[in-house]
This record gives structure tokens, C-alpha cells and sequence, in this order.
């Protein structure tokens, strides 16, 4: 048969192209930090953690993802190294148990890389948010790992919930906590499209390495005050609607938006003291909307009355706005101006732009495994978790414009779906991640953009060029 009809060799040679040319964006959106590294390590371990990204996409799996063990059976990105599992895992525990570098590095990457972002958006004339908000990390088996301490259990609580007509539990007394880490995070996105990972961070309230909430929020906030300043409206939830949070954001001078509950007391404008709901109690809402609800897709009404109100432990003059969807009704201060109906909108829909936090935890705990590492020192256990929030950037930078055609090829080659929702989601992060894990099983890349690479890397690369 002539060879221009065996279409199984041109599949292989098309899926070998597609899989080096993944690992050669990896390669150079990790530039600036490998760089950085390379003055620290010896280059087999900055190998290693280009190798170590590559694992974890390779991976999938959100029992097992991090577990060293496992993971090191998937680093075979360089020739010679790494022939079995015993030998990768090995190279990942000296790169973690190196002195020579920290988390530290790669906060200073993500931040840079959000930077970009925030340039791009001024340029554009749009508003920049930066979503705010904590969750935790659950080892509820683990009793000896180091810089562990309580946390609330959000999987308890979902799994105890009862279902009408199939099963009826009593609500318990107090929230059920186990062993786990906390997880704060900060996100850089616009009023539409992606976001980016500005800053994330995982600590504990007990042991050597305890640290306070507030104290850690506050040394986050500050670092973007200080990066930014007044460029970003931070968006936070009613976890962060305190008086002394209040005064942590007008010491620093931050622009924000703030769900309040609705028990907490303010002054209105006429000087009298009164809890948030009884404020404009009685009111018409002064503007109407069909918005389509985040959760169920459907259009519903939202309702928005605002009003000029102050606080106790703040100065300066603050907005209350006031949201009802679907019966529901919350409460935003802010202390940007709201006197429009046009600018009483922009911070209802900056405070649903939140959401994308929410599913960022979901997504590093489900699709990135994150609560699977069993690293015995806190360390160790930061500088993986780094390692992966570096894999959850890049995902969100092949979503970029200039990376379209190359994911619609790698999805359409390896997760290909027919459904209408599945074909206009904006940011398919899921599939993705699938795709690209079929990608690198069937076809095995090898690195090489960065350090000068063996001479069987030289002719792979040099096919890739030729090939596109």
C-alpha cells in the first residue's frame, strides 16, 4: 500500500505534534521562573520540575494525583532518566527536600504573570477585580503530618444533608471538624473572561507554623496593595464583613466590595444606628433586570436599591447596595460612589464575578488532586502545592486568544464532544485537562525548548518544526 494512504501513521505523527508542541507552551510560559531557578539548583532539578508539570497533567486522578509514589512513575521526560517508578519518585524528593529554593519563587511567578494581566486590562480601559476567599484543605486519616490543624468540613457537611423522599439526617449542633490545612487565594480577572492566579496561599492555626486568619489575609492583601494599589477592586464575601477587616482596608487604601449579613449594625443617612436589613426597609427597589443565573442557567429578575451609609470602625463615606434575586436578598458595601443606577449595576455584577473563586477551589480539589499529598514536612508539602498551582496557570493560559486553534485541535483530537454547551463554554478547563492527559499518555514528549537537550531530543524537535 502506497504511504500516502496509511492514515494510522499520519494520526501518530499529527498526536506527536500536538504533544510536543503542549510541552514546548509549558516550556516557555515557565521561562521567567525556570530562569530564576537555574541561579539556585542544579539544572537536573529544574529538569525535574519541568518534568514534575508534565507529570501531574499526564496524572488524572483525584484519589492518588500527588502521591509521590505514583507520580514519579509518570516522569519520563527526559532521555535516561527515570526508567521506573522508584527512580522518579526519588527525583521529586530531592527537589522538594532542596534548601535552595521555596514557595517563595513561585509567588513571585504567579504575581508577575498576574501583573500582566492587570496591564492588559487598564490598557484596555476595563475594570480589574481581585476576587478574595478561603477554603481548606482536608487529611481527615492523617494524624502525624507536620502543620496540620482543625478545620471545618465542608465534605461533612454536604454528605450530611438530607435528600427528600431517599434519606433524612438531624442537622448537627456544631460543624464537623477534622485534621487539614486552610487555603487563601486571590484571583486577578476582568467584568468577563478568564482569570488569572495572583496569589495563594496554605497555612495552619496550630503546631510551629500557626499563624491567625486575619494575619494571613492582611499580609496577602498587602502584598497586592503594594503591586497594584488603587488599579484593583477587591471583591471579598461575608467572611471578610467585620469591623476590624474595615479597618484593614482603609489603613491600606484598598477599593472593595463587601457582602454583609444583614443583622450587623450601620448608620444610615439620616445618623441613626440600625442592622443592615432595616435599612431601606419598606423601599421599592429602584431598578429591574433579567440576569441568567449562574447555577441553573435560567433568566431571572434581580431588583437593586442602593443608599450612602456609614460605619462604625470606617471613616470615610460608604455605599450600601442592595440585591434581591430569586427571593434572595443580599447586601454589598463598598466605598467606591454609588449615586447611578449604571453604577450601582457594576458592583452587583462585580460581586457575581466571585463565583470564579468557587469554582477554582472546586476545580483544584477534584481535577488537581490537591488534597492527596502525604508529605510529612509542611515545606515539602507547600512546594507541591506550588508545583500545581503552576499546572492550574498554565491551563488557564492556553485559554488565551492565541491559543485557541491548539485547543480546539487537542479537543477535538482526544475529548471530542457534540453537545451545544460543551462546544460554546468559554473555558473548558475539565476537558481540557482530559485531553491533554490522553494527549501525553499515548504520546510521550520529550523536554527540550529550554536547556540544551541529547541529541534524540534534537531530531524530535526538528520532525515537530517540519511538521508544522
Amino acid at each position: 500500500m502506497s504511504p500516502k494512504y496509511d492514515i494510522s501513521a499520519t494520526k501518530e505523527q499529527e498526536g506527536q505534534a500536538l504533544s510536543q508542541e503542549i510541552v514546548q507552551v509549558l516550556e516557555e510560559f515557565l521561562l521567567p521562573l525556570v530562569l530564576v531557578l537555574d541561579g539556585l539548583l542544579d539544572k537536573r532539578l529544574v529538569r525535574t520540575l519541568l518534568a514534575c508539570c508534565v507529570a501531574i497533567l499526564r496524572f488524572r486522578n483525584s484519589m492518588h494525583g500527588l502521591v509521590l509514589s505514583e507520580l514519579g512513575s509518570y516522569l519520563d521526560g527526559y532521555q535516561g532518566l527515570s526508567v521506573s517508578a522508584p527512580a522518579g519518585t526519588k527525583r521529586i524528593s530531592n527537589l522538594l527536600r532542596s534548601l535552595k529554593w521555596s514557595f517563595l519563587q513561585i509567588d513571585q511567578f504567579l504575581l508577575s504573570e498576574a501583573d500582566k494581566e492587570v496591564k492588559r486590562l487598564r490598557e484596555q480601559g476595563k475594570r480589574v477585580l481581585c476576587i478574595w476567599d478561603s477554603s481548606v484543605i482536608e487529611k481527615p486519616e492523617s494524624e502525624k503530618l507536620e502543620g496540620l490543624g482543625p478545620v471545618v468540613s465542608s465534605k461533612a457537611k454536604r454528605r450530611n444533608r438530607s435528600k427528600k423522599g431517599l434519606v433524612f439526617n438531624f442537622p448537627p449542633k456544631k460543624a464537623i471538624t477534622v485534621a487539614g490545612m486552610q487555603w487563601s487565594a486571590a484571583l486577578i480577572c476582568g467584568m468577563s473572561g478568564l482569570v488569572k492566579v495572583a496569589a495563594m496561599s496554605w497555612w495552619t492555626t496550630k503546631g510551629d507554623y500557626a499563624t491567625k486568619l486575619r494575619e494571613q489575609e492582611e499580609g496577602m492583601l498587602r502584598r497586592c496593595v503594594r503591586q497594584w494599589g488603587s488599579l484593583l477592586l477587591n471583591v471579598f464575601d461575608r467572611g471578610y464583613g467585620t469591623g476590624p477587616w474595615l479597618k484593614v482596608v482603609e489603613a491600606l487604601g484598598a477599593r472593595f466590595v463587601i457582602r454583609w449579613k444583614g443583622g450587623l449594625n450601620f448608620i444610615d443617612a439620616t445618623g441613626v444606628v440600625k442592622k443592615l436589613w432595616q435599612i431601606g426597609q419598606g423601599k421599592k427597589y429602584r431598578t429591574h433586570k433579567l440576569i441568567r443565573d449562574t447555577h441553573t442557567g435560567l433568566k431571572v429578575t434581580a431588583d437593586i436599591w442602593w443608599a450612602s451609609v456609614r460605619h462604625a470602625d470606617y471613616s470615610q463615606q460608604l455605599y450600601l447596595v442592595k440585591a434581591r434575586v430569586s427571593n434572595r436578598v443580599c447586601y454589598l458595601i463598598t466605598n467606591e460612589v454609588v449615586q447611578t443606577e449604571e453604577q450601582a449595576w457594576e458592583i452587583f455584577f462585580a460581586y457575581r464575578r466571585r463565583w470564579q473563586i468557587e469554582t477554582s477551589f472546586r476545580y483544584g480539589k477534584s481535577e488537581l488532586a490537591m488534597e492527596s499529598p502525604r508529605l510529612w514536612f509542611v515545606e515539602n508539602r507547600l512546594k507541591l502545592l506550588g508545583i500545581v498551582t503552576l499546572v492550574y496557570a498554565f491551563l488557564l493560559h492556553l485559554l488565551h486568544s492565541r491559543y485557541k486553534k491548539l485547543v480546539e485541535t487537542v479537543l477535538r483530537y482526544k475529548c471530542h464532544r457534540t453537545g451545544k454547551w460543551t462546544q460554546e463554554v468559554i473555558a473548558p478547563l475539565y476537558r481540557l485537562r482530559w485531553a491533554i492527559s490522553r494527549l501525553l499518555d499515548d504520546f510521550h514528549p520529550l523536554l527540550g525548548s529550554i536547556f540544551p537537550p541529547d541529541l534524540q531530543t534534537i531530531h524530535i524537535l526538528a520532525a515537530f518544526k517540519a511538521y508544522m
